[in-house]
């Protein structure tokens, strides 16, 4: 489950240390290991308080295609395994707090001064630096703080989008950006150096283009008054007559016209497209015609089509749709069903290695793996610095 599990890949050869966290750090590395890098996790010797424990290790999927090392952070040997392994490493994730690593003695300078081509990822909400930086937030307090989120919502308040748009987007796939820039320059450098990824600026990164429209005059700080935001009807999902949703994305003018002519409504007998003011009219018409068929008569008339259509659909519903069964893009793996490997390489590919380990469970096999003896395996053991607590 180690070496010889994870070949295969755009990133095959290359080896990550994930310090266990929660939020994006823990996707960021699941996609990394989907790419063939050999990443590890270091998980905490007892319980780990990560927050998905009352469903069980299986259902974290994000921990998935890497194997799970037991170390005890705290004591001196469990650092010092850790020091061990990054002298062999490319990279190193960091999802703690601001000034954490350095007080367990695991900081940029202890590990670099082991590997100085080390790549370390520092993956935090509000930065390494700032007046916010030591303060505990979520997702939702970064995309606040971006700007984002006052964006999305009802007219009456704002919506959080789940944790996709902080944790995900603007967290786990701008550090894997990162890290994947870092690596590239340290093959031509020699050196490696630190990634700060914040959340909020990933996800204010995410927004540019409203962030270019609201600058010179042409975004509304009023959510559902858009384009984009759900204010106009030609982006806005609709109720269907059994209670389920359809979306529609028809903003250029031709797909538009195409909605209008398969719903029997005349374009010319409507107001312009872009007048805002028209739009409360036109999305009382559309909630009418909606809601005079189900989702399903719907997709039978508008699937397949450029009106640019798609049925709402729950995380239940999605891995059943056709297109996604045709291109595989869901997985069973361990009875749990989830997102394949993205994105997809033609001579490459990457793969699900294998499920979420049991915490701890490869630790003797990882360290050997690493270029620890048997001896000091056992040392470390007895030391009680490695292994999960029973």
């Amino acid at each position: 489950m180690t070496d010889a599990a994870n070949q295969g890949g755009p990133l095959a050869g290359y080896k990550i240390i994930e310090i266990a966290g929660i939020g994006p750090s823990p996707l960021c590395c699941s996609l990394l290991a989907d790419m063939g890098a050999n990443v590890i996790r270091i998980d905490r010797k007892g319980p780990t308080g990560l927050g998905f424990e009352y469903a069980g290790p299986k259902a974290d999927i994000r921990r998935r295609g890497r194997p799970s090392v037991a170390v005890d952070l705290k004591h001196p040997e469990g650092v010092e395994t850790v020091l061990r392994l990054v002298e062999s490493a490319d990279a190193i994730v960091d999802p703690m707090r601001p000034g954490v690593m350095e007080r367990l003695g695991l900081g940029p300078d202890a590990c670099m001064a082991r590997n100085p081509r080390l790549i370390y990822g520092r993956m935090t909400g509000w930065g390494q630096t700032g007046p916010l930086a030591d303060v505990a937030g979520h997702d939702i307090n970064y995309i606040s703080l971006s700007g984002v989120l006052h964006a999305i919502g009802t007219k009456e308040r704002p919506v959080p989008p789940l944790n996709v748009i902080g944790d995900m987007g603007g967290g786990a796939m701008f550090l894997a950006m990162g890290l994947l820039a870092g690596l590239l320059e340290a093959k031509n450098s020699g050196q490696g150096q630190v990634v700060d990824i914040a959340m909020t600026e990933g996800s204010a990164y995410l927004a540019m283009a409203c962030f270019g429209l609201a600058s010179s005059g042409h975004w509304k700080d009023e959510r559902e008054s858009n384009p984009l935001d759900g204010g106009a009807p030609f982006w806005r999902c609709y109720e269907t007559k059994d209670g389920k949703h359809i979306s529609l994305g028809c903003v250029e003018e031709k797909f538009y016209n195409l909605l209008m002519e398969t719903l029997d409504i005349d374009p010319a007998s409507l107001p312009p497209q872009l007048e805002p003011e028209s739009w409360p009219e036109i999305i009382a018409l559309l909630d009418a015609k909606f809601a005079e068929k189900t989702r399903d008569e719907w997709c039978e008339i508008m699937e397949g089509t450029d009106i640019c259509f798609a049925p709402v659909l729950s995380f239940s519903e999605a891995p059943h749709h056709p297109h996604n069964k045709a291109r595989g893009s869901f997985v069973e793996v361990d009875g749990i069903m989830q997102p394949g490997p993205a994105p997809r390489f033609s001579r490459t590919p990457g793969s699900v290695k294998f499920g979420p380990p049991e915490f701890g469970a490869q630790t003797e096999e990882v360290l050997s793996a690493w270029g620890f003896s048997d001896q000091d395996i056992s040392d470390l053991k007895a030391a009680d610095a490695i292994g999960r607590e029973e």
